[in-house]
């Protein structure tokens, strides 16, 4: 009996697996590419081919394109009734120059005292800080035309330039703020009468700007929903304040019978201030049942140079938010105009999309991504709103 126990023993420590044989037969598998770019969607079957359809014991997985660099990957198979592991690297890089996503004609006054890379919006799939080097002559003392070329490297050292005209011109003293002609008007029945079918619905969103609202009267009006702002973040790292007008605006738009959503204007920096954000308009929310989602608005695009985000970053601040959002019972939704969802947003989660596209073709938008919901305008008139609001157009599933 104790030399039983002692036998079952060594078993167990010498443990039972199967051994595993390294592959010496280089014919088995085929490597289509060792180098792939940073933050890209691969999975094994993506690089590697089984050319001798030998059994594979390993299931297909992801490849982590997460971080720069080398890293070995195993693949275990079976071969004659023995275990072997096929080992191969694969080299994350990164490939994409940074991207200029602002216009390149700059004017500014004599004496300007601002951050000169500023003047021009840039950023980075991967980097967060990209260098900015200026090269060309000008004069901030004395109104001129300067040609200046602005050299922005990343952290792989992959190289955007581009040509900027640079107007140095005198503070203009005047005031009459050009042409006295009334600025056109979108009337909310032309939308109703355009957009109106038995897939659509008609809306608005709102906010403290529009002040006291008549909902009863913008129901009557032809809407069906209204989409509020519930916070506002003024300031990065700063608090979230409540609209001054989201409670009121949510007791009355229900009682008229709208369906509602709210938008969070939030310009979170990272992962964890967008959960917390998320987090936080649930707890206003207390309960109350949305017929819409809870939307992530960021649109400081004015000061994304000094974020220091990447394109990923900022992606991955928004599917927190929404995700958390989802987690917490509500849908989550992103809100962005035409020219971010093609250039910054990519929405690999597939959160449903509120686009935002003023155009002078009031039936389509040319975006040609997936949305949920069109602010075609922020000019709009609608019975119960004194003022101008935006016109928006919900698209059923």
């Amino acid at each position: 009996m104790k030399y039983l126990i002692i036998f079952l023993v060594s078993i167990l420590l010498c443990g039972c697996e199967e051994k595993v044989y390294e592959d010496d037969n280089q014919d088995n598998f085929k490597v289509i590419t060792d180098v792939v770019n940073v933050y890209s969607d691969m999975k094994l079957s993506d690089v590697l081919i089984n050319e001798s359809g030998v059994e594979l014991i390993s299931e297909d997985y992801d490849i982590d394109t997460s971080k720069l660099g080398n890293k070995e990957y195993k693949v275990y198979y079976r071969h004659d009734k023995k275990k072997y592991v096929y080992k191969f690297n694969i080299e994350v890089i990164d490939s994409e120059m940074p991207k200029v996503f602002s216009g390149t004609n700059k004017t500014v006054n004599v004496d300007y005292d601002g951050e000169m890379c500023n003047l021009i919006t840039y950023g980075d799939n991967y980097t967060g800080d990209v260098k900015c080097e200026i090269s060309g002559d000008y004069d901030l003392s004395k109104p001129g035309t300067y040609k200046l070329l602005y050299k922005l490297s990343d952290s792989s050292n992959n190289v955007k330039e581009v040509t900027v005209t640079l107007n140095v011109v005198k503070p203009s003293n005047n005031s009459s703020g050009g042409s006295n002609s009334p600025a056109p008007k979108t009337n909310f029945s032309d939308i109703v009468a355009l957009h109106k079918t038995d897939k659509t619905e008609i809306g608005i969103d709102v906010s403290k700007w529009q002040e006291n609202i008549d909902f009863n009267k913008v129901k009557n009006a032809g809407a069906s929903f209204v989409m509020m702002r519930i916070g506002v973040q003024t300031k990065q790292n700063g608090e979230l304040s409540l609209d001054s007008y989201y409670e009121q605006n949510i007791k009355k738009a229900k009682e008229a019978g709208l369906k509602v959503g709210v938008y969070l204007y939030t310009i979170a920096t990272s992962k964890k201030e967008a959960e917390s954000h998320a987090l936080w308009v649930v707890d206003k929310l207390k309960g109350v049942s949305l017929d819409l989602p809870i939307v992530f608005d960021w649109e400081n695009w004015s000061k994304w140079n000094t974020y220091k985000l990447s394109f990923h970053d900022i992606n991955e601040i928004a599917n927190t938010f929404m995700s958390t959002a989802k987690k917490n019972g509500y849908e989550g939704m992103l809100y962005s105009s035409k020219f971010y969802l093609e250039t910054i947003w990519e929405n690999k989660l597939d959160f449903p999309v509120w686009l935002a596209h003023y155009t002078t073709n009031a039936k389509k938008s040319s975006y040609e991504g997936k949305y949920q919901i069109w602010q075609l305008c922020n000019n709009g008139r609608i019975d119960g709103i004194n003022g101008d609001v935006d016109i928006d157009v919900l698209y059923q599933e």
